[in-house]
């Protein structure tokens, strides 16, 4: 489905047209596992917060205005869900950890994109916790590699302000994401 179809099928579905919806919701499901499989390690992680954007999708459909592509807004749902399914199962971790021992290895000994992964993930947390004007530019830029003007048209924010943000996003970060030996 071209970009322009979903933009007429979402705005459909944005007016009510349940069908137009369900039409939508198949079209994207594909698009929506590779955001997020792109930022969790698993497939099963990835595969809830497929679940779960695509709820978001169908339960918020009517904030999408039109006033940036369905796909720019889709990135946007997305990303924010893989997120959000990070920090729950980082939550469920830590509380199983107190409850069992020993702790299974960590995942950034073993394997240098699941350590890259968790390390991005966990640095825009700690962004997040300070900053979280500057988190969702840098994932829209660096993880799901939008242009600056889709993601200034998403966030409905000037150009230069998106460029500013994600500079500094990118200046927090690093030396979070540096390797140490």
């Amino acid at each position: 489905m071209t970009p322009d179809e979903l933009d007429s099928l979402a705005l459909r579905a944005a007016a009510g047209d349940r069908e137009a919806l369900e039409d939508l919701l198949a079209a994207v499901q594909p698009r929506v596992r590779r955001i997020c499989g792109r930022m969790l390690l698993f497939p099963e992680d990835a595969e809830e917060a497929t679940q779960d954007a695509l709820l978001l999708v169908a339960t918020r459909i009517g904030t999408f205005a039109g006033r940036s592509r369905f796909t720019t807004w889709l990135h946007a749902v997305a990303s924010n869900s893989a997120r959000s399914t990070y920090r729950t199962l980082k939550r469920r971790a830590a509380e199983r950890a107190v409850d069992e021992l020993p702790v299974a290895a960590d995942p950034r000994t073993t394997s240098v994109i699941a350590g890259s992964r968790l390390d991005l993930l966990e640095a825009l947390e700690v962004l997040g916790s300070t900053h979280p004007e500057l988190v969702e530019p840098l994932v829209l830029r660096d993880v799901q590699e939008l242009d600056y003007n889709e993601i200034a048209r998403l966030l409905d924010t000037p150009l230069g302000t998106v460029k500013a943000r994600i500079h500094h996003a990118r200046k927090a970060v690093r030396p979070m994401l540096q390797v140490h030996d």
